[in-house]
């Protein structure tokens, strides 16, 4: 059996867990999976409101599960680092799997 975490990182996964567990944020972070986007891209690719977008990926900058870049006055977003596409393939293997 694995050692349990301390209560504060068990806080954090939580945290992380309930963020990553809405269906739009999931979609923003499948659609930036592969390639970087703007916003005007990710809105497409994910069929839902500017606003919306937006202010997910603003939970998402805050969760550090993406991050940004600036090109002129467009901002570009990313998957932070490889550790989001991880947790995306796990948690989809397990419901595969089910």
């Amino acid at each position: 059996m694995s050692k349990m975490p301390d209560e504060n990182t068990l806080d954090k996964m939580e945290d992380l867990l309930n963020i990553a567990s809405d269906c739009t944020r999931l979609k923003i972070l499948y659609a930036i999976s592969d390639n970087e986007a703007n916003v005007s891209e990710i809105v497409l690719a994910v069929g839902a409101s500017q606003s919306l977008v937006s202010h997910q990926l603003k939970v998402l900058r805050k969760a550090h599960l993406v991050a940004t870049h600036k090109e002129g006055h467009k901002v570009y977003y990313k998957l932070a680092d490889d550790h989001v596409m991880k947790l995306l393939e796990v948690v989809h293997e397990h419901v595969e799997e089910k």
